[in-house]
């Protein structure tokens, strides 16, 4: 069974993850770009729909989260067979989970967006989206899953080709649907839905393709007839409190997001705006973070514990440099950039407000990108969900309300509260991983040293 990832570099790792996740950024910044041509109206909808989505990606990742971690540790400890029988249950379980999320979002996205507060002059936009991008939400997850597994195999370029293919189909299906091109009608905001669930689906059956000729994975019926489930048990114990990481800071960004609503829907607009452009400047750390996991995973499942140790302090020495440089030509660029979306002066001064903020809030938020990829991959995922919880929520919710909205600061109190947070957690991150209490907590005990 091939698999390469013990063989190549953090380099040679990253840099395709990192193409990967740019354009998958791009797919998110392209509905945003096209629609801000179309209504600033549809943009501030979008904005919070994808609140919803980005939760809803988050209780699938919890099984891409785990199946990560166990097939890099079994093909550390060179259990080819257990890798491949992890695989075929996670794809099977996603689906399923994917397929009651999808059909509850697709039910029930008027509701859900009335409970978050959305204007009344932007419900029916933002219900219109939320029910076939969410209704189509399965897709993701079976793409994340399958994703997941050519990524611990070390085919990460693999990956990268997709997002390339799904990405030039999103832009010029968006352009046809949102503007109504070749004599089609002008769909707007329903079109940029429909643009984004039918890209996703072309990509995953690139995907499936990619596992078959990659690796040994079967996909044939007679591989499902008796799976080993017993395997739920491992990717619940790393998967659930993964996911309970991602749930909770999720769920307190809606919450913020709930406050923003309060200052009206032009702030809604400019954060949706704002962090369009942050997302690009912590895309390096996010790639940084899934290369690192990928090594981490497989020096533990190998035993090669002072290795793993080593990579996860380089990577975030590399996250943090980068980070920093980034977010300052963010902020030295903002103008420019934020013009892109808009023409408003004072949503464009207020977003540069932001983004000098952001030079401070983006070495924080490397720490927890890449030394919690780390823990992950060790197998230790306790501990980041109960600091999370305590800093998220007595950190940064509070803060959030007390600065942003009491106080009356606005969004530059709500950006104060987002590195009030990303720091506090960064540094208890950092004191665990110094802690090596993480070589305790692998899921293969059994692994042969390299």
């Amino acid at each position: 069974m091939r698999h390469e990832a013990k063989t190549r570099s953090l380099f040679s790792l990253t840099w395709p993850i990192f193409i990967e996740t740019l354009l998958y950024m791009v797919m998110g910044n392209a509905d945003t770009l096209m629609l801000s041509q179309y209504s600033d109206h549809a943009v501030a909808a979008v904005g919070v729909a994808n609140q919803i989505i980005a939760l809803t990606i988050v209780l699938f990742n919890f099984v891409a989260l785990a199946t990560a971690v166990l097939v890099a540790q079994y093909l550390g400890a060179h259990r080819e067979q257990e890798a491949v029988d992890v695989s075929l249950v996670s794809l099977v379980a996603n689906l399923l989970f994917g397929l009651l999320l999808s059909a509850i979002l697709a039910a029930f996205s008027e509701p859900i967006l009335r409970m978050m507060d959305l204007p009344a002059e932007l419900l029916d936009e933002g219900t219109h989206y939320l029910a076939i991008v969410g209704g189509f939400l399965f897709i993701q997850a079976l793409m994340m899953t399958v994703g997941a597994i050519l990524k611990s195999y070390g085919f990460t370029r693999d990956t990268m080709y997709v997002a390339v293919g799904m990405n030039v189909l999103h832009v010029i299906s968006n352009a046809v649907l949102i503007f109504g091109l070749f004599g089609l009608p002008a769909l707007g905001i329903q079109g940029a839905a429909i643009s984004t669930a039918a890209s996703r689906g072309m990509a995953f059956l690139a995907l499936l393709a990619l596992l078959r000729k990659r690796t040994n994975i079967s996909l044939a019926p007679r591989a499902f007839r008796r799976l080993p489930f017993h395997y739920l048990r491992s990717l619940l114990k790393i998967g659930v409190p993964a996911a309970g990481e991602h749930l909770s800071y999720n769920t307190a960004q809606m919450v913020i997001t709930y406050f923003i609503t309060w200052l009206g829907a032009e702030a809604l607009t400019v954060r949706v705006y704002t962090q369009n452009i942050m997302m690009f400047v912590f895309l390096f750390g996010i790639a940084v973070s899934q290369g690192t996991q990928i090594l981490v995973g497989h020096f533990v499942g190998a035993g090669r514990y002072e290795e793993a140790y080593a990579r996860c302090l380089k990577s975030l020495y590399s996250a943090i440099a980068i980070s920093v440089l980034l977010a300052a030509a963010a902020y030295w660029f903002a103008e420019p950039l934020l013009s892109l979306f808009t023409d408003d002066r004072s949503m464009i001064v207020l977003g540069r407000k932001l983004l000098l903020l952001t030079i401070i809030l983006e070495p924080g938020r490397s720490f927890n990108l890449v030394i919690i990829s780390s823990l992950r991959a060790a197998g230790d995922v306790q501990f980041p969900v109960y600091m999370g919880i305590l800093s998220m929520w007595g950190v940064g919710v509070t803060i959030a309300y007390v600065f942003g909205i009491a106080l009356g600061f606005g969004l530059v109190g709500i950006w104060l509260s987002f590195i009030a947070d990303e720091w506090l957690r960064g540094l208890l991150m950092l004191w665990r991983w110094r802690s090596r209490v993480w070589m305790k907590k692998t899921m293969v005990p059994q692994a042969k040293m390299a």
